[in-house]
């Protein structure tokens, strides 16, 4: 499988959709001679099947006066141009201030991806989904159209007709920019988040029963990567994580811990263990120090995040798979009653306690996942 990380994570979505949703969240269990508790009740999922190729890309460029003068193939060494509208056949067209440049890059087959999505929680206001390992969030890179973004997308097109227009709320990603679902202007929503809590499993015996780590998180030029990696920098912004250990397996030479994060930085909780000698296990990018393994500040590649994808780095870069990192609970404020609400995630199998793995099995709900 082509996995970003063999974690899933919970997202959370506000919007509006002028209907009653139910979603039990309470605990039937009971001590004593109580029988047990019904079986849950299925899974509620949704996603569309992928199409073979994607929508392709439109890059567009305004001119600069510094850049007045010259022609589309001095500007541009490729295809499918059009300036105001109108497609450039004469790579000697002259450009004048202003003018607007607009690229289609042609469909491409963008890699398998999963495309349905757990139904967490649900009400009028809010909807948080669990997002499967090796799905993107938002539109980047390889992946333009298989994306969290693209299922909300359809979802939110197929309500409206009947349910109306859902509510706006923000969208707060720093690698993406703000985006909006078609005309339903639903996003996704992290402002209102009060904490993370993740599970992961740490390369190394951790000697301490609780770490807290504050270790800034800054960014470096990185080949393969054009707005740069993020990394441990003592000039990085503030990054906040409190780790607790919750097994260790000294013959695997590994550690089961949870984190939770306030701050939330990109890749913080890779970069902080990393940096206290103890990387998540399997980590293809971050070693001992919060660093990339393979680091030449000199080579100045980006291809493949300028490209959409033609190229592949050949050093490691953020979206490779291989590590062990699972959002597990979100604690967030509703986005419109006076409340805390605790949402989570079901564990995989690898990232469970023995003592949850030997709950699970009891229950009868172990698949083996």
């Amino acid at each position: 499988m082509n996995l970003k990380s063999s974690s899933v994570n919970i997202i959370a979505i506000r919007l509006r959709l002028g209907r009653n949703a139910t979603v039990d969240m309470s605990n039937t269990a009971e001590d004593g001679d109580a029988p047990p508790p019904p079986p849950p009740p299925p899974t509620r999922t949704f996603g569309e099947p992928w199409p073979e190729f994607n929508d392709g890309l439109i890059y567009r460029d305004t001119l600069k006066p510094s850049d007045s003068g010259l022609t589309v193939i001095e500007f541009y060494t490729t295809k499918h141009v059009t300036i105001a509208g109108s497609v450039v056949t004469d790579p000697n067209t002259i450009l004048g201030v202003g003018s607007e440049l607009v690229y289609h890059r042609l469909p491409w087959k963008e890699p398998d991806a999963p495309y349905l999505l757990e139904v967490l929680f649900e009400d009028d206001d809010l909807i948080a989904i669990n997002k499967p390992s090796g799905l993107q969030v938002l539109p980047g890179g390889l992946f333009q159209h298989r994306t969290v973004l693209t299922q909300l997308q359809w979802r939110a097109s197929k309500q409206r007709s009947s349910l109306g227009m859902p509510r706006t709320a923000s969208c707060s990603c720093s690698s993406a920019g703000k985006r909006h679902i078609s005309n339903t202007n639903v996003a996704i929503s992290t402002e209102r988040k009060i904490s993370k809590i993740y599970r992961a499993l740490a390369s190394g015996i951790l000697d301490e029963d609780e770490v807290v780590i504050k270790q800034p998180i800054g960014m470096v030029q990185y080949p393969g990567v054009a707005k740069g990696l993020y990394v441990a920098s003592p000039s990085g912004k503030p990054a906040l994580s409190k780790v607790k250990v919750l097994e260790r397996n000294v013959q695997g030479n590994c550690t089961l811990v949870e984190v939770e994060i306030q701050s939330g930085r990109p890749h913080q909780i890779r970069i902080h263990l990393s940096f206290i000698g103890h990387p998540l296990m399997g980590d293809p990018l971050y070693v001992t120090g919060g660093q990339p393994k393979c680091f030449d500040p000199e080579v100045g590649d980006e291809s493949f995040a300028q490209d959409g994808g033609y190229q592949r780095p050949v050093k490691p870069v953020p979206g490779d798979c291989g590590y062990h990192l699972h959002a597990h609970q979100l604690v967030l404020s509703h986005p419109t009653m006076s409340e805390v609400i605790r949402i989570a995630a079901p564990l995989p199998s690898v990232l469970r306690t023995q003592e949850e793995s030997r709950e699970m099995k009891l229950s009868g709900g172990d698949n083996g996942k």
